[in-house]
């Protein structure tokens, strides 16, 4: 039998909610606890999900010596600071995306990680759903030819809620961080080169944040990614990869669980639909980097998490855009 990996969970929000669910549904895991900075909140997700301790602290959750790894779950402005706890700890961390707010951040998540020989990973849960795995197979074996072009979009209208987490600037809100990752975590996945060229522009709300925007990123070999987010515009939410032979259409990419491949006038669809609620498939490639030994995941690897964070950093600095808590 497997070792069963024991989950700590940081951060008992929606988000936390839908990872508990997939991790309840792999035999060889186990949640062992759960820590808020509420002790009430963190008991009444502990009731719902029957784990047995729950902590008022994230300190006290990081402590814990049953844990085998963490998983956090919280705003993003706190990605950086609970994460880094955890590594301290020494405690294995799935981080949700974005991973920090920048570029530094991550970097020093990474040194912290890779000094200490501790396993770090970015949850793009998209990364890992098996419609995302069938596309990079395609694309392995060469069936729509040289790529030339990736666009990608992602976007909704969210009610008017200033003080809401996607439009308050404390909070990091805004279209990039949240939902336009995606596109651009996509773009990389599939050029992997980073960018020689990075444009973009953003229309910056009544809050200060980026309510929309488009971006262009150009590549050494003429590749050309267009990728756009909203949080206030409904978008088409469909990445299209472009070959010399064909395409494919992924609908509803950054949750896929279909995928259309294009060719000579020709259309084959794949029908994959993800298990549980989908973050079921990124904790258990944790879980298999924890059994190997392994540092990171080849699929999201840590280089790849930086350079992600340096294209949005640089697309930020374009527009003028600053979180309250950098300096």
């Amino acid at each position: 039998m497997k070792k069963i990996i024991r989950w700590g969970i940081l951060g008992p929000g929606r988000i936390a909610h839908k990872f508990a669910q997939s991790v309840k549904c792999i035999e060889d895991a186990e949640i062992t606890a759960v820590g808020s900075r509420s002790i009430k909140r963190a008991a009444e997700f502990a009731k719902e999900y029957g784990i047995s301790r729950a902590y008022g602290s994230y300190t006290d959750l990081a402590a814990d010596p049953d844990i085998d790894i963490i998983y956090v779950a919280t705003s993003h402005p706190a990605h950086f600071e609970c994460a880094l706890l955890c590594l301290k700890a020494g405690k294995a961390v799935l981080c949700e995306k974005p991973f920090t707010l920048n570029a530094p951040e991550t970097k020093i998540l990474i040194q912290a990680a890779r000094a200490s020989k501790i396993f770090l990973m970015e949850a793009m849960w998209m990364r890992y759903l098996p419609a995302i795995v069938k596309v990079r197979e395609l694309l392995a074996q060469g069936a729509i030819g040289e790529i030339r072009m990736v666009k990608a979009d992602f976007g909704n209208r969210i009610p008017w809620d200033p003080a809401g987490r996607l439009l308050n600037p404390e909070l990091g809100g805004g279209a990039l961080l949240d939902v336009g990752i995606y596109p651009v975590s996509f773009a990389s996945m599939v050029l992997g080169a980073s960018p020689t060229k990075i444009t973009g522009v953003a229309y910056l709300g009544e809050t200060g944040v980026d309510e929309q925007f488009s971006a262009v990123l150009g590549y050494e070999a003429g590749n050309i990614a267009a990728l756009s987010g909203a949080v206030r515009t409904s978008l088409s939410n469909e990445a299209r990869i472009i070959g010399i032979d064909g395409f494919i259409r992924v609908p509803d990419f950054w949750r896929a669980s279909a995928l259309e491949l294009h060719k000579t006038g020709q259309m084959e669809k794949f029908e994959i639909p993800f298990r549980s609620t989908g973050y079921i498939h990124e904790a258990e490639e944790a879980m298999y980097c924890l059994r190997e030994g392994l540092t990171e995941s080849n699929v999201m690897p840590l280089d790849e998490s930086l350079k992600i964070m340096k294209i949005l950093d640089t697309l930020r600095k374009q527009w003028g855009l600053k979180y309250p808590q950098e300096k």
